[in-house]
């Protein structure tokens, strides 16, 4: 409870700051840039990349206390760019009323690891409009059983080592690989995002939070091929709201022990949420090897599953498709767990399942009124090596 309230605290005070922000934005100038008066063409054809560069050059290097860059309707083709600090105007924000769209020819970006990505930032807005990768064809590439040079693919968004950043109103379609990467940031808003792909599209998670702290998600809908929100290392104080999932693979702590020497996540809720028809639920997932990872103080509150395949699972042996798995055991310790209020229905029949590691048992796991049915089988639960305790109602029975 005492991480659960630092969590909530955190939220809080983020919120704070970024109404203190709008309301100090109000009382100063701020100065605007289209970047039609830099060169760009909305037809969709005409590459537009180095005017958005120069409307950044400006909008950054402005004296006065925020800037704005205009995006007029329209569609504005756009390659690999990269929006890096520091800016002498201490808010920058990108209002959108058109789509940003990448070439339909995937290796153009393929061979890029970021689309739209911002480096070492302070203070970054980006408000409506839509991000359009066209990603399908890299899919097909990579789904073929006849082709094996397609390219990685591009992260759509991607914020890395900046801090002060809103995302709202945003729609990211078809991206190559992850839509929305948060990597090494610090007091991250995203609320009122759409993200959409194919179910079958691979290795396309919704949002990726790693090595940050103080990340906020609220009212959001992802309709993916892969998580829809996956949570790497060292990310802390991280709360989830009011967040539809679907298809997808559920939101995921992990995979963790990819390293030796690897950073632990904490203090990550959810809240409010609810999957339909993906493969998972509320996951955490460590592959069986040595780590000094770690996941501790997580809460998840409230949730709806509909028929959904694995709705709770933690799973310390993970080997997707069982291939070169290291056979060993993990070294990720999972403790301090809440299941409180989780509703619907299961695909399997294994509803709850804890597969943690034989030398570091899962502790303190907690199902407070869990309530999981299957239409077609009885629902049972698998423990194995974990400590923890139920309260209130519990289906399928309990296995703690």
């Amino acid at each position: 409870m005492i991480q659960l309230t630092r969590c909530f605290a955190t939220v809080v005070f983020l919120f704070l700051t970024i109404i203190h922000q709008s309301s100090a934005a109000d009382e100063t100038t701020i100065t605007s840039y289209n970047v039609l008066s830099f060169g760009a063409k909305r037809n969709g054809v005409t590459d537009s990349t180095q005017a958005f560069l120069d409307a950044w050059a400006a909008a950054c290097g402005a004296s006065a206390d925020s800037s704005e860059i205009y995006i007029p309707k329209g569609r504005y083709l756009l390659g690999a760019i990269a929006f890096k600090g520091d800016c002498k105007s201490s808010h920058v924000t990108f209002r959108i009323d058109g789509t940003l769209v990448a070439s339909p020819d995937y290796r153009v970006l393929g061979q890029a690891n970021n689309w739209f990505s911002f480096e070492g930032v302070t203070g970054v807005n980006i408000v409506g409009g839509a991000l359009d990768a066209k990603g399908s064809a890299l899919w097909a590439c990579k789904l073929s059983t006849e082709t094996t040079s397609c390219p990685n693919g591009a992260t759509t968004l991607s914020f890395t080592n900046s801090k002060d950043i809103r995302v709202e109103g945003l729609m990211s379609l078809n991206s190559q690989m992850f839509h929305i990467v948060i990597n090494g940031c610090q007091d991250v808003l995203i609320q009122g995002v759409k993200i959409i792909a194919a179910g079958n599209s691979p290795n396309t998670d919704g949002i990726h939070v790693q090595f940050s702290k103080n990340v906020a998600i609220f009212d959001t809908s992802i309709k993916t091929g892969d998580d829809c929100v996956s949570i790497g290392p060292g990310t802390k104080d991280l709360w989830m709201e009011r967040i539809s999932c679907g298809p997808g693979h559920g939101i995921s702590i992990g995979s963790l022990a990819k390293d030796l020497e690897e950073e632990g996540v904490q203090n990550v809720t959810v809240k409010n949420a609810i999957f339909k028809g993906t493969t998972n639920g509320l996951r955490i997932k460590s592959w069986a090897r040595p780590s000094t990872g770690f996941v501790q103080g997580v809460r998840f509150l409230d949730v709806v599953m509909l028929n959904v395949q694995n709705p709770i699972v933690i799973d310390q042996n993970y080997c997707p498709h069982n291939l070169n798995c290291p056979g060993q055991v993990s070294g990720v310790k999972v403790s301090d767990v809440l299941y409180q209020n989780i509703r619907g229905t299961s695909t399997t029949a294994v509803a709850v399942k804890f597969d943690c590691s034989a030398t570091n048992p899962c502790s303190g796991i907690r199902l407070e009124n869990v309530n999981l049915t299957c239409r077609k089988q009885v629902v049972q639960s698998y423990c194995m090596n974990v400590n923890g305790k139920s309260v209130g109602t519990i289906q399928p029975s309990s296995c703690l």
